[in-house]
């Protein structure tokens, strides 16, 4: 595909051409932001209950982190698949399938948030008494979760439009989007909660509205779209074919964050038999963790549309270039934010929190596993290099063996015998370290097959 640098929109990265290193920090910049505003916004809440609520509703809150990130992952993950699948159609100039991807894309994304909110309804109960979530707890978390699944189809579509927007290079109204949504998030939390008194019932409403509103958003920018990416919904529908490839790609995905998600649902069983301070201290001190990965998987994420692009034209030096950049720049800002974070941890700790247990729990997290938290650049950039490949199913299964099976074995045999806090925290570096190397050395394997086989076909 010969495209000339004129040719793009503005909101447009011409990823075939030219250098890489200043168009994936371009890329990278608002990706990270616009995930860490979303943490911060997320965090917003934890900040609002705990501060003017109680520390049992910032419990409740934090109770439902893992069920929440579990759920969302999985079908989140088929945004995946989407954004790789388009990237490949630019990459091959095949702008017909391009429109009926899109149109797939946001009809699957209106199917799977609805589905989602009569399955949170029946399974927000029984999930939580699952978990072993405190009785003290238990009637607030449950009303928190419900309340929540009524946000999934705006967070469907939000997340299912930006990939498309992305798959072209569009990084930066996704994150307009966010950032305005999530102001709208704050405002209302503070509405709800310090005025109106509704404690969880109001951090959850907060929630549901400011993700209609970027979900709105998202949806005006693909219906301007130019006429290759414009969505029209007389034209919705759900089409086999792109079906079938976005669930190739975007499936394991999927299921590879939802079983990390179920691996850190164990793990919060584990932190809810220390007590409701415990659960409330690595609630608050894993904002941290969210804020370091957010960072890392924006170059996780551009590793996947750019070597996408790339490779749907046959350029496979620059996919290498790509890996080199996306990695170093990935483990590089991760390792910044976990310095930064750890140096001033007791002051950041304390927007969310000022009683003392809750602290001392944070800190334990904090100095334990997030201290070497940017070690997942190793297996996260890899593995999105590898499903811009088109090979999704192995890095799935490599992360849920070192960061599900493993980290189960940890607790169910270890953390049996060895109850404590600090103990349990250990089970994150191991499995990061486990999993780096296990899958960057599939992806060398890989990369040096396929490449080899394409040069000389």
């Amino acid at each position: 595909m010969n495209v000339s640098k004129n040719k793009y929109p503005k909101n447009n990265l011409n990823m075939l051409e030219g250098s890489l290193v200043d168009k994936i920090i371009l890329f990278a910049l608002p990706l990270a932001i616009s995930s860490v505003l979303q943490q911060l916004f997320n965090a917003a809440d934890l900040a609002v209950v705990g501060r003017f609520a109680s520390p049992l509703a910032m419990a409740a809150v934090g109770s439902n982190s893992s069920v929440i990130n579990l759920i969302i992952s999985l079908f989140v993950g088929l945004s995946v698949g989407a954004n790789a699948v388009i990237a490949m159609q630019i990459g091959k100039n095949r702008k017909d399938q391009i429109n009926e991807t899109v149109h797939t894309v946001i009809a699957l994304s209106l199917v799977v948030g609805v589905l989602l909110i009569f399955i949170g309804v029946v399974i927000s109960k029984p999930i939580l008494v699952l978990m072993g979530a405190p009785s003290e707890v238990m009637d607030l978390a449950i009303l928190y979760l419900r309340i929540y699944f009524f946000a999934m189809p705006a967070i469907m579509i939000y997340n299912y439009g930006s990939a498309i927007l992305r798959s072209k290079g569009d990084s930066k109204r996704p994150l307009y989007a966010m950032f305005l949504a999530g102001i709208i998030n704050i405002l209302l939390n503070l509405l709800f909660v310090v005025f109106f008194h509704l404690h969880v019932i109001g951090v959850a409403l907060a929630t549901v509205f400011s993700n209609m509103f970027g979900a709105g958003l998202v949806l005006w920018f693909l219906m301007t779209e130019e006429e290759t990416f414009r969505l029209s919904f007389r034209k919705l529908a759900i089409k086999k074919e792109y079906l079938i490839k976005m669930m190739q790609i975007g499936l394991p995905a999927g299921l590879q964050g939802a079983v990390f998600s179920l691996s850190n649902v164990v793990i919060q069983s584990s932190v809810n038999s220390f007590g409701s301070d415990a659960i409330a201290g690595s609630t608050a001190a894993a904002n941290f963790d969210f804020v370091s990965y957010c960072v890392m998987s924006a170059f996780a994420q551009s590793a996947v549309t750019f070597t996408s692009q790339n490779y749907g034209a046959g350029k496979f030096d620059r996919c290498k270039k790509v890996f080199r950049i996306c990695l170093t720049g990935g483990i590089a800002s991760s390792a910044v934010v976990v310095f930064l974070f750890v140096t001033f941890r007791y002051q950041l700790i304390q927007l969310f929190t000022t009683e003392p247990k809750v602290i001392e729990f944070a800190m334990i997290r904090i100095m334990t596993a997030f201290i070497l938290h940017f070690l997942i650049g190793s297996y996260e950039v890899s593995g999105g290099c590898l499903r811009g490949m088109n090979h999704s199913l192995l890095p799935a299964m490599i992360s849920i063996f070192g960061t599900c099976v493993f980290r189960l074995f940890y607790v169910f045999v270890y953390i049996s015998r060895v109850h404590t806090f600090d103990a349990l925290f250990r089970v994150y570096p191991y499995s990061w370290i486990l999993t780096g190397v296990v899958t960057l050395s599939a992806y060398f394997y890989i990369r040096s097959k396929m490449f080899k086989k394409a040069e000389n076909a």
